[in-house]
């Protein structure tokens, strides 16, 4: 087991968002966190981040890291790329590329790069422009490649797909189709286009303020037309 999350409860002053929430993510697979806007999606992945105060046991490659210090958890192979990419957009394509090989030494940083570049073949050609010019599309690409250079066992993905174009979405959720097979790199994934999430995903669930709804596998919950119209709105 990748991630082991039992009874997660976090919020943001007094005001609890997370309920208990009881999921795991497998070594390898794509788990989709679904819901609408506010159930609780985002500060998910705060809380296994120590982004916010969380309680309950949160378990990655077997070690409780609730409590722990953001770095920490990042150091220990966690990557998370936020919503709205959080890309430094004064700085250029290759200087985003080695911030996010920063605490890495080993002496391979140049054939991830080169790996980075088959995945995302538009950075390669937008290697010495500033971050901040690019397109929304390769914004994102640039986010998830900067994330993946830490060498992660679990990359933590918040709405990829968010204010892109759907060519470009479908391009992005086709690499990411890719990364997770030639890399093995566990992904979990909160996204509001469920349809595509749960193309992608091996697992999916379903949160509603706070609370785990449904669950199971993402072929299933795709097919289920109750769950469909009542929860994903397609």
């Amino acid at each position: 087991m990748l991630l082991d999350v039992k009874g997660m409860q976090a919020g943001y002053g007094q005001t609890h968002v997370l309920h208990g929430l009881d999921f795991v993510v497998e070594e390898g697979g794509v788990t989709a966190l679904l819901g609408a806007n506010g159930a609780g999606k985002t500060t998910t992945l705060r809380a296994i981040c120590g982004m916010v105060k969380t309680e309950g046991d949160v378990t990655f490659l077997g070690e409780r890291i609730t409590g722990r210090a953001t770095e920490d958890i990042a150091r220990r192979g966690l990557a998370h790329v936020p919503d709205g990419r959080g890309t430094f957009m004064e700085l250029s394509v290759e200087e985003n590329f080695r911030l996010g090989a920063y605490v890495r030494r080993d002496p391979d940083v140049r054939a991830d790069f080169e790996r980075m570049f088959e995945w995302f073949p538009r950075l390669k050609q937008r290697w010495r422009q500033q971050a901040g010019t690019l397109s929304g599309g390769e914004q994102q690409m640039l986010a998830i490649a900067r994330a993946l250079l830490l060498r992660p066992r679990l990359l933590l993905l918040d709405e990829p797909s968010f204010g892109l174009a759907p060519l470009i979405v479908q391009e992005i959720f086709g690499i990411m189709r890719r990364i997770r097979e030639e890399s093995g790199v566990g992904i979990l994934l909160v996204e509001q286009n469920a349809n595509l999430a749960l193309e992608l995903a091996d697992r999916a669930y379903l949160l509603e303020t706070g609370r785990i709804v449904v669950s199971g596998p993402a072929a299933e919950i795709r097919e289920d037309e109750a769950v469909r119209r009542s929860y994903l709105g397609y």
